[in-house]
């Protein structure tokens, strides 16, 4: 994976933290997010962890370089950010950031979110992203709500809103009484109706259409 941080100090602690972690090898740091993009195009690393504030290419840019809609094959990104009402965290996602978490979140919880996103999840932590997601849909929600390309199915709905609110497939696959790989049907589903690339997407959808807002 790529760590890019401007600050030296932190971003030496995460590379310690993650290098020291099952299954995660650094294989590339960077100092602003212009030469992560070049080394993360360079090296294509499985995960691209990302600081919001940067010089010369901001993270929410670099994001969108390697992440956003107009990428042939986008890299997974994971924004990491110090303040937990940090503006620029929406326009990340939108970017096309699969997640975030804050730079206190611990060595278990930036080793989830990495994890998450190097198998196609992504991580949406509860009492963070899904705060941040429904405090920023709802400042930037139009008049007119999005609506699904098909009709959702009553499952679909459920299985909607577990992700919104940051359950894990195994956790929506308990509460909803369905295998994993029912789940994993029902998200795909989502994503084709919704036109939504990952699970992000689907819960910023789930917000912007006012389906919760909690």
């Amino acid at each position: 994976m790529l760590v890019a941080d401007d600050q030296d100090i932190v971003r030496t602690g995460l590379v310690m933290i993650l290098d020291a972690q099952p299954g995660i090898t650094v294989v590339g740091e960077a100092a602003d997010g212009q030469e992560a993009v070049a080394l993360a195009r360079t090296l294509r690393p499985d995960v691209c962890l990302l600081d919001i504030r940067m010089p010369e290419v901001d993270g929410i840019e670099a994001t969108r370089q390697l992440a956003g809609p107009d990428v042939t094959h986008p890299l997974p990104v994971v924004v990491i950010t110090t303040f937990d009402l940090d503006e620029y965290v929406y326009g990340a996602l939108k970017a096309g950031a699969r997640g975030f978490l804050l730079k206190d979140a611990g060595p278990e919880l930036l080793t989830q979110a990495i994890h998450a996103a190097a198998r196609g999840d992504a991580l949406i932590a509860p009492n963070i992203t899904a705060r941040l997601l429904a405090a920023f849909a709802k400042s930037h929600r139009s008049p007119r709500l999005p609506q699904p390309v098909e009709p959702l199915t009553a499952r679909e709905k459920e299985v909607l809103l577990a992700v919104a609110r940051g359950s894990t497939n195994g956790e929506i696959a308990d509460q909803l009484y369905i295998s994993l790989s029912t789940v994993k049907a029902h998200i795909a589903a989502l994503m084709r109706k919704l036109d939504a690339r990952n699970r992000v997407e689907i819960a910023m959808w789930a917000y912007e259409a006012g389906r919760i807002t909690t």
